[in-house]
């Protein structure tokens, strides 16, 4: 059995090596694939969270196994590497040592705020740190992301993360208001170095965005504040004849 796996699907558009530390997610985000996904109930998933079973021995196997790749490990997916159980068990630090340990890059994907700022003294050049960012207003993120941290803290951590000269990204996904969405970039772009930039799956409200319009204005900033960005097929898919470029940062070069 192995923990860090090759993702499939849009997961593998984020990254080509990925583990996910817990089995649950205290966030409790509405808009949450992985209960689905998991096939678990959304109440249980958000409650009931604990480490996957043998989790360090296993990352200690998969660091073996990988050792010296150049693809980055992205932690996590289906749960958040920084969520409150982390404050007490520090599962994340223990396991980015392991990958450390055995050269493999990493990249932090995380709602968690200032708590993943904890881990910072072990990233290298080859490292990235990542949120996702869905609003700026602090009462719709704690409507739709009632556990995770609110968007004013999420910007500090990644700007605190840049300020100790680490490479940083945001993922614009789900993208739930387009007019938020495109402020983000425009209130981050000094100290994100980078964007992936997808829209809102899953539910019948996201037909009501014009994600062409979306698409080809989030690319524009980008391209005026000097960013490289990632624009994933879903999205890519409404921009027939318009031109862009995207940038890979799964691996290191």
């Amino acid at each position: 059995m192995s923990v860090i796996y090759e993702p499939k699907g849009r997961a593998k558009e984020y990254s080509l090596l990925a583990a996910n530390l817990y089995t649950g997610c205290a966030h409790g985000c509405k808009y949450c694939w992985a209960p689905g996904v998991l096939r678990k109930n959304a109440d249980t998933f958000r409650t009931v969270i604990t480490p996957r079973k043998d989790l360090l021995g296993l990352v200690i196997a998969d660091a073996a196994r990988l050792a010296c790749t150049n693809k980055r490990v992205l932690l996590c997916f289906t749960c958040d590497p920084y969520q409150p159980l982390d404050d007490t068990l520090q599962l994340t630090r223990r396991v980015i040592l392991i990958l450390k340990k055995h050269s493999i890059p990493i990249q932090v994907l995380t709602k968690g705020g200032m708590r993943a700022a904890r881990d910072f003294d072990l990233y290298d050049k080859y490292d990235a740190f990542a949120t996702t960012m869905t609003f700026l207003d602090p009462a719709l993120s704690a409507e739709w992301e009632p556990g995770a941290a609110l968007p004013a803290e999420r910007i500090d951590a990644i700007k605190t993360a840049k300020e100790k000269g680490l490479q940083t990204w945001v993922s614009l996904e789900p993208v739930i208001d387009s007019a938020q969405s495109l402020e983000i970039i425009k209130q981050t772009h000094e100290f994100v170095d980078h964007y992936k930039i997808g829209k809102w799956n899953h539910d019948a409200r996201a037909k009501k965005i014009d994600w062409r319009a979306f698409g080809k204005m989030a690319i524009s900033l980008c391209e005026e504040y000097g960013k490289t960005y990632y624009v994933k097929r879903d999205l890519a898919r409404y921009l027939n004849n318009w031109p862009f470029t995207n940038t890979d940062t799964r691996i290191i070069k």
